[in-house]
Formats: structure tokens, C-alpha cells, sequence
């Protein structure tokens, strides 16, 4: 039974409508679609998922250390420093992080004989053979990650965020 208040009173607003389509968890995720750091984070679900079976689980690295690694792998006489700036991690940080593959035997700290203020970071033999087995456990990874992309899309990608990631200038 309606009261003649309940008459006058007016409509209730239609549901909105739906601008995009539903997505896997069955919401519109369109008003998202041009946010960077939303699509990043969607994209990062998945590669994090994939570092962890390929790489992390089987070979104990964090994704940090695999940069670390990898920098090292490519860049024979790093200092600490250069990392620091590189991965822009804290100066402390980076000592818990290299003393944790130091602990591993993966890495060795050498002083800098020209510059006693300095520490170059070297991969042990055990750093290099990681190094090495990780990064192709990397790229067979990424290759099952991009697998939807043609190579020309592929290094595009790799393109525009390299640009992302370098800023404005």
C-alpha cells in the first residue's frame, strides 16, 4: 500500500549505465582504461606472478636482487653507489641488499684502490652461473607473458616505458 506522500515523491534514478564492457571480475573497469598506473598495476599482477614461479620460488632471487644481478652481470666494475642511483634505493637499503647476497656467496665488495671512499660490487662464480640461469628463466618467462604481441609490438612496448620510465625532459 502507497502512501500519497510515496506518489509525489520522485522516481528513483535509473542505474548508471554501463559505459565499458565487464571484465573478467564482471566490473566496468573503463573509466580506469587511460590511467598509467592502473594499467601498470594490471600488468604487474601477472609479471609478478610469473617472476615468482620462474625465478623467485625456484631460484630464491627477488626481483630487486635479479636487478642487481643483472646490472652487475653487464656492468664489470659497478660501485655501490652507481647502484644505489640506478635502482634509486637508499644507500642503506642497499647494504641490507648486497649483504644478503653476500651472504649467499653470489657477490664480493672490493675497495676502489683510487678511491678509498668507494666499493665496486663483483658477482662471485656462484653470481655469475645465477646471473646467467636467471636471466634466460627471465626471457623464457616474458616470452610466455607477451606472447599476444607481435615482436614489433613487443619492442614498442619496451620503447614507451623505457621513455615512461626516464621522465619528462
Amino acid at each position: 500500500m502507497t502512501s500519497d506522500a510515496d506518489a509525489d515523491a520522485p522516481a528513483a534514478a535509473p542505474p548508471p549505465t554501463r559505459r565499458g564492457g565487464a571484465t573478467g571480475s564482471g566490473l566496468d573497469q573503463a573509466a580506469l582504461s587511460h590511467v598509467l598506473g592502473y594499467q601498470l598495476a594490471r600488468a604487474s599482477i601477472h609479471t609478478r606472478a610469473a617472476f615468482h614461479e620462474a625465478i623467485g620460488e625456484p631460484l630464491q632471487l627477488r626481483p630487486v636482487e635479479f636487478t642487481i644481478l643483472q646490472l652487475l652481470r653487464h656492468n664489470l666494475r659497478a660501485t655501490q653507489k652507481q647502484l644505489v642511483r640506478a635502482l634509486a634505493i637508499t644507500a642503506p637499503g642497499m647494504t641490507v641488499l648486497l649483504d644478503r647476497l653476500e651472504a649467499r656467496g653470489l657477490i664480493r665488495r672490493e675497495r676502489n684502490a683510487q678511491d678509498k671512499r668507494s666499493v665496486f660490487v663483483l658477482l662471485t662464480e656462484a653470481g655469475e652461473s645465477l646471473a646467467a640461469s636467471s636471466l634466460q628463466a627471465s626471457l623464457n618467462m616474458e616470452t610466455e607473458l607477451l606472447r599476444a604481441l607481435s615482436p614489433a609490438e613487443r619492442m614498442m612496448l619496451f620503447e614507451l616505458l623505457d621513455r615512461v620510465a626516464r621522465g619528462p625532459r
